[in-house]
């Protein structure tokens, strides 16, 4: 593990791992007690670049390259502009959650993705996966490839490495759950695991 992944482990248990006394509602429809906010963990500039870095080399120990990257607004946004800043020959983009309602009508901002463009998908937080695996649907619908998948952190619930496993792309946490010492998603004996 490289010193920034080290580093990152820390950098998200102290500045975005929240404990709580009563149960939060996660995206995906889960309940738990921790809540990992990615963003508030790399607000710092020296912290998200030492993200963006970590970034890079999962994608280089996964060997693929990549001209752009980017994955669904708000969660892939942060890295997308940072590793586009440290790693300049590459361009960032942004999946809207909805395509824009005016003017150009774009889903997707930034890089102009198409048939030529390989894809470092990228996402904050992935508990079961939903927004990621969105963004990469949107992705492909242009073209692009999607070469590799990265995370600042994974909760621990199977759906998401299950996605890229069976669609042949390389998925990679910066942070797992068990590395913050909490428990996996679902698991929390108190809570039931979302369905559907």
């Amino acid at each position: 593990m490289s010193k920034y992944r080290q580093e990152l482990i820390e950098i998200v248990r102290s500045q975005g791992l929240v404990e709580t006394d009563e149960p939060l509602q996660l995206a995906s429809g889960d309940w738990s007690r921790y809540f990992v906010d990615g963003k508030a963990a790399l607000a710092r500039g020296a912290d998200l670049n030492k993200a963006a870095i970590a970034l890079i080399e999962l994608a280089a120990e996964a060997q693929v390259e990549f001209d752009a990257v980017g994955g669904l607004t708000m969660g892939a946004d942060q890295f997308a502009h940072a590793v586009a800043m440290v790693h300049q020959d590459v361009e960032w983009f942004s999946v809207r959650k909805a395509p824009k309602d005016r003017g150009t009508r774009r889903l997707i901002e930034g890089s102009r993705l198409g048939p030529d463009r390989r894809v470092l998908l990228v996402d904050d937080v992935v508990t079961r996966g939903g927004s990621i695996i969105d963004a990469y649907n949107a992705i492909v619908a242009t073209g692009a490839t999607v070469v590799c998948a990265v995370t600042l952190l994974d909760r621990g619930a199977p759906e998401a490495a299950t996605f890229f496993l069976d669609h042949g792309v390389p998925y990679r946490p910066l942070v797992r759950h068990d590395e913050l010492g909490i428990p996996a998603v679902g698991t929390e004996p108190e809570f039931p695991a979302a369905t559907g």
